[in-house]
C-alpha cells in the first residue's frame, strides 16, 4: 500500500521533538509499505534550515519530502498562521503529485487539513485525518483567535476535515470525544495514543551515564533530579517549575530541577528562576537535545514531569514526553487533570500536582522522591503502563490496521481497531 503522510513538523531521531511520525512510518515500511511523507524543514536537523528548495531524503526507507517553510515557537501568533498558511499551499502541489492509495495527514496545525483533502479528492483515494489536538477549541483558549472571523473559518475547515475523512485517529479518549461531539460515529473514529518505544528507552539505565557525562556534570550524585524534557511552549508554562524550585529551596528538600528545551517560554523561565535565586544551584536549563539521546537523559531523572497551563482544553493531551517517561520506567509528576491523572493514580505511576499551588508541589515531590519503596512501585507500574497499554509496536500496528481497512484491503480492521 502506497500511504501519503502530510505533517507539517515531522522530527528524524537526530533532530529534537516528538518522533510519532517517524516511528510509526519506519514500522510501516518495515511491514512492506511504501510510505512518503511531505513535510516541512522547521523541525528538521540543522542542515536543513537553510533550505531553499524542496529537498528529498529518507529515513529508515521513509521517503521524506522536506519543504522550505521556516516555524519556530518563538514566532508570533501572525507569523505562525501565516507558516500555517504557506505550508498548506506548498504541500498541496506537492501532493497532488504524489501516488497514493491512502492520504494520512496530522495535525496540528488544522490547516493540514487541506493538502490532505484536495489530494484525497485528486487522487480519488480516502483520507485518514488525525487529530492530535482539538482545533479550534485551544487556540481560541490560548487567545490565538481572537477574531470572529477566524473563528469561523478555523470551526468551517475543522469540519470539512472530519467530515471528508474515511477515518479519524484520536490521540486520546477525550480528543474522541471531542469529535464525536462534531457529528462524526463513533464507528468512524479510533483512539491511537502516543507510545513508547520500549526497545529505545528500554536503555535509559545503560545511556544515562554518557548523557551525564556530556550535559550534566553539574548534578549532585546524592540530590533526587526532577525533569522536565521538552517544549517550553506557552501552553506548557514551564516557568512553573521556577516557583516549584524556589519552594523546595526555602524547604531545604535537596531536589534538583533540570528543565531540557527550547520554546517561547525558555526566556521566562530563565528570567523566573533568577529572580527567583534557583537558576543553577537548584534549577537548570538546557537546550534541546536529538530524539535519541532521550533514554539516556531520562535515565537521570528522579522523577520525569509534564506540564500544561490549567486550562480544561488541555485535559485531552497526549503529550509525548509523558510517554517517553513511562517507557523509560521513570514515575511521571503532572500539574494538570484528566486522563493521564486518572492513568497515574489508577496504576501508582506517579503523581497529579496541583498548578495553582507551587509550595505543595514542592512538598509532594520531596514526598514521592525521598520513599524509595514507593519509587521503586512507581518504575514498575509506569514500565507496566509502558508494555501493557503504550506499546509502540501494538499502536503502530492497530492504525496500520486503520489505514489498510479504509483503503480498501481489510474490511474488518476498522471495526476491531475501533
Amino acid at each position: 500500500m502506497r500511504i501519503l503522510y502530510l505533517h507539517q513538523y515531522f522530527v528524524p531521531p537526530d533532530a529534537a521533538g516528538g518522533t510519532r511520525s517517524y516511528e510509526l512510518a519506519r514500522r510501516w515500511v518495515a511491514a512492506g509499505h511504501e510510505v512518503t511523507i511531505v513535510t516541512s524543514n522547521a523541525m528538521m536537523p540543522a542542515p536543513y534550515r537553510e533550505l531553499t528548495m524542496p529537498e528529498i531524503t529518507e529515513y529508515d526507507g521513509v521517503r521524506v519530502i522536506v519543504l522550505p517553510v521556516p516555524y519556530s515557537n518563538h514566532m508570533s501568533y501572525r507569523a505562525r498562521m501565516a507558516a500555517f498558511a504557506k505550508f498548506a499551499m506548498a504541500s498541496t502541489r506537492v501532493a497532488l503529485a504524489e501516488r497514493a492509495d491512502v492520504v494520512f495527514a496530522t495535525s496540528t496545525p488544522l490547516t493540514i487539513a487541506v493538502p490532505g483533502l484536495v489530494s484525497s479528492l485528486g487522487h480519488r483515494v480516502p483520507m485518514v485525518f488525525e487529530v492530535r489536538d482539538l482545533w479550534p477549541e485551544l487556540p481560541i483558549a490560548m487567545g490565538a483567535l481572537g477574531n470572529p472571523l477566524m473563528r469561523a473559518a478555523a470551526a468551517s475547515l475543522e469540519w470539512c476535515a472530519y467530515h471528508g475523512a474515511a477515518h479519524v485517529v484520536a490521540l486520546s479518549p477525550g480528543i474522541a470525544d471531542g469529535v464525536a461531539k462534531r457529528g462524526i460515529p463513533r464507528s468512524r473514529i479510533s483512539v491511537v495514543p502516543n507510545a513508547c518505544d520500549l526497545a529505545a528507552f528500554g536503555g535509559a539505565d545503560a545511556g544515562a551515564a554518557a548523557v551525564r557525562a556530556r550535559y550534566l556534570r553539574f548534578l549532585e550524585p546524592a540530590r533526587p533530579v526532577v525533569m522536565y524534557a521538552g517544549t517550553f511552549g506557552p501552553i506548557n508554562d514551564v516557568a512553573w517549575l521556577a516557583d516549584v524550585a524556589a519552594a523546595s529551596r526555602r524547604r531545604g528538600d535537596g531536589l534538583q530541577f533540570v528543565a531540557v528545551g527550547d520554546g517561547a517560554g525558555r526566556q521566562t523561565l530563565v528570567e523566573r528562576a533568577q529572580a527567583l535565586g534557583v537558576l543553577e544551584r537548584d534549577l537548570w536549563v538546557l537546550p534541546p537535545i536529538p530524539k535519541r539521546e532521550m533514554p539516556g537523559l531520562l535515565g537521570n531523572a528522579t522523577i520525569a514531569t509534564s506540564l500544561f497551563l490549567p486550562m480544561p482544553e488541555m485535559q485531552a493531551n497526549s503529550a509525548n514526553k509523558f510517554f517517553d517517561a513511562l517507557a523509560a520506567g521513570r514515575p511521571v509528576a503532572i500539574n494538570y487533570g484528566g486522563w493521564h491523572a486518572d492513568l497515574l493514580r489508577d496504576s501508582g505511576a506517579g503523581i497529579a500536582m496541583s498548578q495553582g499551588d507551587p509550595a505543595g508541589a514542592a512538598a509532594q515531590l520531596h514526598a514521592f522522591a525521598s520513599d524509595g519503596p514507593r519509587l521503586a512501585r512507581a518504575r514498575a507500574a509506569a514500565l507496566g503502563l509502558a508494555r501493557t497499554r503504550f506499546d509502540r509496536d501494538v499502536l503502530a500496528h492497530e492504525l496500520e490496521q486503520v489505514l489498510v481497512a479504509v483503503a480498501g484491503r481489510g474490511a474488518s480492521a476498522v471495526a476491531r481497531a475501533a
